[in-house]
């Protein structure tokens, strides 16, 4: 079902999970119209969460939103994969000296909320008992390609990778770059392990329940949840294996392929070709969120 306003389908639920990139940014500035859908639907009522595949805890995702221009009053909480990747690097399920695999802007990952650094160290890929991927360490220059042989090194050493961002590619403003999970997928196809904590995986999900939850006071069923997000692969599939419904937004990875423009939806005809190879069908789908 294609719609043009999440109001044609809001009073449906309780909760909204929904994603960041391509749906109320593009890494440069907030979508002004999704602003407003998100408000609307919390006037109503509704509790809306923010799940997102970023690998930086809750404050350093709610920082960011504030330096792009995201109002306050467009959600209650978010829940990152940066923050049920945490919860397993602090259990120290990838040992206590870890690699850690990425730009230092990410390097809150490794204190708690309130800035108190976790029991874990950073140190040389050959001292390392596990790795710690947060993404590329120069996103806007590197390819996977580029770490053939550290991987190939880490391999070798049968380590163990906390992916803790799922997402191949993202798109900032134009340019589309490659995320954590470019990085983890390669060191699969390498032989190497590693580990998800984002969507489409249950821990992101599994957070983001407690903290709606939380914030209702009250259990929320299934069917009161609505997924939002451009990502086939991440939102719509973890949307789909956790019985949840789910809004694919067109307008942003898939807007080429979908023919999707800010003005108008998705091609009804390239929609249905580009969802096919993945065997998934979104309950609901909308150009841009609004």
């Amino acid at each position: 079902m294609i719609i043009t306003s999440l109001d044609q389908i809001a009073d449906r639920y309780d909760v909204l999970y929904c994603d960041l990139w391509g749906c109320l940014h593009d890494g440069t500035a907030v979508f002004p119209e999704a602003v407003a859908a998100l408000r609307a639907f919390r006037a109503r009522g509704g509790t809306v969460i923010l799940v997102t595949n970023s690998p930086r805890p809750r404050p350093s995702v709610r920082l960011q939103l504030e330096r792009l221009g995201a109002p306050a009053d467009c959600y209650d909480d978010i829940a990152s994969s940066g923050d049920a990747a945490q919860q397993a690097m602090a259990a120290g399920l990838f040992g206590r000296k870890v690699y850690h695999m990425g730009p230092e802007r990410d390097l809150v990952f490794f204190s708690t909320e309130d800035g108190v650094p976790i029991d874990v160290v950073r140190v040389p890929l050959e001292q390392a008992e596990g790795i710690i991927c947060t993404g590329l360490f120069n996103d806007r220059t590197e390819t996977p390609e580029d770490y053939r042989l550290q991987l190939m090194q880490a391999k070798q050493a049968g380590l163990k990778l906390l992916c803790a961002n799922p997402d191949v590619v993202v798109d900032v403003g134009e340019t589309r770059i490659y995320c954590a999970g470019a990085l983890a997928g390669f060191y699969t196809d390498l032989g190497g392990t590693s580990h998800y904590y984002g969507k489409p995986h249950p821990p992101i999900y599994n957070l983001a329940r407690a903290r709606a939850e939380a914030l209702r006071g009250a259990l929320v069923p299934e069917e009161a949840i609505l997924c939002i997000g451009d990502g086939i692969t991440t939102d719509i599939k973890g949307g789909v294996a956790e019985g949840l419904d789910t809004l694919f937004i067109t307008g942003g990875l898939a807007a080429a392929e979908t023919e999707t423009t800010a003005s108008a939806g998705p091609n009804p005809a390239r929609l249905e070709t580009f969802l096919a190879p993945s065997q998934l069908t979104p309950t609901a789908v909308i150009g841009m969120l609004r």
